[in-house]
């Protein structure tokens, strides 16, 4: 099995981590429906559509 022959810094380490972290930012699109934004292969939720079906049923209030 291998093993590390000396100890990995406390630097190093959080240099990895970071790597870890750094997500992209969400890349949104607009509804073909509606013209929201809302990101890719996800309901609208402003609509409820998802490939020109009724997913979700959104009230009436709120599509204004």
């Amino acid at each position: 099995m291998a093993v590390p022959k000396r100890r990995q810094s406390k630097s190093r380490s959080a240099i990895r981590r970071a790597q870890v972290m750094k997500q992209p930012v969400p890349h949104f699109v607009p509804c073909p429906r509606c013209g929201e934004a809302r990101l890719p292969h996800r309901v609208c939720p402003a609509c409820g559509y998802y490939k020109d079906r009724m997913v979700v049923e959104v009230p009436q209030d709120e599509k204004t």
